[in-house]
């Protein structure tokens, strides 16, 4: 029991709008890529757990989708994870683009405020800008929120990581590990496989496709002494976006498999067949049936 006593554990919800480097400042303090990352806002659709081990200390974080005000069912089902993600932390670890006009914080406060928990500002993207221009931002959100701490960084260069990562563990409780040791994350290969592919879907088309589709592994074999074999159903709203996905003569579908196969070789440290079919499920983002289907 004793060995336990100066042990810390918790978990870190991972909020901020859209597109400020959750992912990529996720990815970086664990040295693995757990969360898929684009230059599109609101590629992150659903919370994902990732686990950084040290040697007094477990963090596990949750990355959540970036905060929006919700225009469809899909994004008010995301923004119920943000909610729950808050609610479960131990503590709120909230960011913002120091290349980005300092925000008043308004909604968000009103949420974080009845929590009663820690709270850091993590302020991300500070290579960007000119450093004279960080002081007057720091105290502008120090007026603005009781932080528990404000953490220049950026998550792209790993500069100022290290230090986020010191005041997390400062705030964490005392508590055993909650998952094994050697764990990075709680999620599946299939969930990973089906990230990958969407991943490549936002970064090889135009605006509206990524956000029309959903990617699920309809089957994943492992095969001894063979490829693995994966099959994987995309679902886009209409036939018009089934036809762009596809491509001429299948071209732009084979070029996301070629993509896709290429990182999940390199991700699972083994070939895999992957076969990609497209299939039309009507205004899925818009009826909540359909997305409790999907497992959201």
């Amino acid at each position: 029991m004793g060995a336990d006593m100066d042990f810390k554990a918790g978990y870190v919800a991972l909020l901020g709008p859209p597109n400020v480097g959750k992912s990529t400042l996720l990815n970086q303090i664990l040295q693995f890529k757990l969360s898929i990352v684009t230059p599109k806002p609101q590629t992150t659709r659903k919370r994902v757990l990732g686990i950084l081990n040290g040697e007094k200390y477990q963090i596990i974080f949750i990355d959540t989708p970036g905060i929006i005000e919700p225009k469809y069912n899909l994004q008010k089902v995301m923004m119920h994870y943000v909610r729950h993600a808050m609610e479960d932390a131990d503590v709120l670890l909230y960011m913002v683009d120091a290349a980005r006009p300092a925000e008043d914080l308004g909604p968000i406060k009103e949420q974080m405020h009845p929590l009663e928990k820690p709270v850091i500002l993590a302020i991300n993207k500070v290579d960007l800008v000119r450093k004279d221009t960080l002081l007057p931002m720091i105290d502008h959100y120090r007026n603005v929120y009781p932080f528990q701490a404000i953490v220049p960084l950026s998550a792209l260069k790993n500069d100022g990581v290290d230090r986020l990562v010191q005041e997390i563990v400062r705030l964490l409780p005392q508590s055993p590990p909650y998952y094994p040791s050697d764990y990075i994350t709680p999620e599946q290969e299939r969930f990973f496989v089906a990230e990958i592919i969407r991943e490549k879907i936002f970064l090889l088309y135009g605006e509206e496709i990524p956000y029309s589709t959903h990617v699920e592994i309809e089957e994943f074999k492992e095969r001894p002494g063979q490829k693995d074999y994966i099959r994987a159903l995309i679902y886009v709203e209409k036939p018009s976006q089934k036809g762009i996905l596809i491509g001429k003569q299948g071209h732009a579908l084979k070029k996301v498999g070629q993509y896709a196969r290429e990182e999940i070789e390199a991700f699972l440290g083994r070939p895999v067949f992957l076969e990609l079919f497209v299939k039309v499920n009507e205004d899925w983002r818009r009826k909540d049936t359909k997305l409790r289907r999907l497992g959201f």
